[in-house]
């Protein structure tokens, strides 16, 4: 996997806390960054399910048959 430079800006209380515990932590910052996104981006997976099941149980949204998605294929 690659690695990309970005550059952030974030609010001076969240920037000294994220100092803080990468001290404590013996971690550099970007580590402790991107397990925070991986572990938030696992919850907006789950959200967007949820969400995705809620509006077929609701009938705002149908399913596509599995042999319909391998006859396209």
């Amino acid at each position: 996997m690659g690695v990309k430079r970005l550059n952030i800006t974030l609010e001076e209380e969240l920037a000294e806390e994220l100092e803080r515990v990468a001290k404590e932590l013996g971690e550099k910052k970007s580590r402790l960054i991107a397990k925070a996104l991986t572990y938030y981006f696992d919850y907006l997976d789950t959200k967007i399910a949820e969400e995705r099941l809620k509006r077929l149980q609701e009938g705002k949204t149908e399913l596509i048959p599995a042999e319909e998605v391998f006859k396209e294929l």
